[in-house]
C-alpha cells in the first residue's frame, strides 16, 4: 500500500454530522470518545490544496484513531475552490464559523474547551494557523505538513498554482489576501504552535516548516518543529504508518500539558 491510499480508503463512520451553516459544505463530523466527560477536543481541518476535489473523508481515519485515545474529534468540512463561495475569504470564514460553533455548542458534546487543539494537514495547516492568528482564544495549534508560507508556495507553483487559485491572484494583484492569509506574515504571539513534517515530503517541502519555525522564533513566538525521518506527506495522517505514532504522541503530549489526559 502506498501512503496516498489513505485518500481512497473508506473512513470509519462518525457518530454524528452537524451543520454549522446553511451551505451543504458547512458541516462537521463528530466522533466522541467512550471515556467520562468532559472531553479534550480536537478541531481538525483537512487538506487538499483548498480544492473541491478533496473532501474531509480521508481525514476521518486520523480523527477515529485519535478518538480512541480519549479525544473528542471534530472533522471540519468547508467550502473550497470550485464550490460556490469557496476560496479566500469564504474558505477561512467557514473554518472560523466551525470553531465558533464548537465554542457555542460545547456543552452539547460535553467538551472541555480548556483542552482544545486545532490541527490541520497540508492546506489545513495554513487554515489552522490562520485561525489562531485571527481568534485569540485558540491557544494550541498543530500543523501537519502545512502550507505555511503562501508566497513561497506561489513562487514554486505548488500543485499547479493552487495558492493563486485560493487567494484569487498573485501577491502583487491581491496583497491584502496574502497579508491576511499567510501564516508566515501573521502574528500569532498567544498560541503554542507545533509544526510536524516528514523529511521525505514531496508535496509540501519540509523546508517550509523549518523556515517558518526559525522566523517565528526570532520574533518570540512559541513554536516547535518535529521532523519525522523517512516520512512523506500522507504518512502523517495515516494511522497505519510509523509516522502517525509520533503525531499521536505529540497530540497527546500537548493535551497532557493542558491537564487531564495521558501522553502514553
Amino acid at each position: 500500500m502506498s501512503a496516498e491510499d489513505i485518500l481512497s480508503q473508506p473512513q470509519p463512520p462518525p457518530d454524528e454530522r452537524v451543520s454549522y451553516g446553511s451551505d451543504p459544505n458547512q458541516f462537521i463530523e463528530v466522533r466522541l470518545p467512550r471515556t467520562k466527560p468532559p472531553h479534550p477536543v480536537l478541531l481538525n481541518i483537512h487538506g487538499g490544496y483548498w480544492r473541491a476535489k478533496y473532501n474531509l473523508e480521508h481525514a476521518g481515519h486520523l480523527c477515529e484513531a485519535l478518538r480512541t485515545t480519549g479525544i473528542a474529534t471534530f472533522n471540519t468540512e468547508y467550502r473550497r475552490v470550485g464550490n460556490p463561495g469557496g476560496g479566500w475569504p469564504g474558505t477561512f470564514e467557514d473554518v472560523r464559523s466551525a470553531y465558533r460553533f464548537l465554542q457555542q455548542e460545547h456543552s452539547r458534546f460535553h467538551l472541555d474547551l480548556t483542552r482544545l487543539v486545532v490541527m490541520g494537514h497540508s492546506a489545513g495547516g495554513q487554515l489552522a494557523l490562520c485561525l489562531a492568528a485571527h481568534e485569540s482564544s485558540v491557544q494550541n495549534v498543530i500543523s501537519l505538513a502545512g502550507v505555511v508560507d503562501l508566497k513561497q508556495a506561489f513562487n514554486r507553483h505548488l500543485s499547479n498554482d493552487a495558492v493563486a487559485e485560493f487567494l484569487g491572484g498573485n501577491p502583487s494583484a491581491v496583497p491584502d489576501h496574502y497579508r491576511e492569509a499567510d501564516p508566515m506574515e501573521l502574528s500569532i504571539p498567544h498560541a503554542h504552535q507545533w509544526l510536524i513534517v516528514g523529511s521525505e515530503d514531496d508535496t509540501v517541502p519540509p523546508e517550509f516548516s523549518r523556515a517558518y519555525v526559525a522566523e517565528k522564533k526570532k520574533v518570540g513566538e512559541s513554536v516547535e518543529l518535529i521532523e519525522i525521518p523517512h516520512a512523506d506527506h500522507f504518512a502523517l495522517i495515516d494511522p497505519a504508518s510509523d509516522a502517525f505514532g509520533k503525531v499521536r504522541k505529540a497530540t497527546l503530549g500537548v493535551l497532557a500539558e493542558l491537564g487531564g489526559i495521558s501522553s502514553h
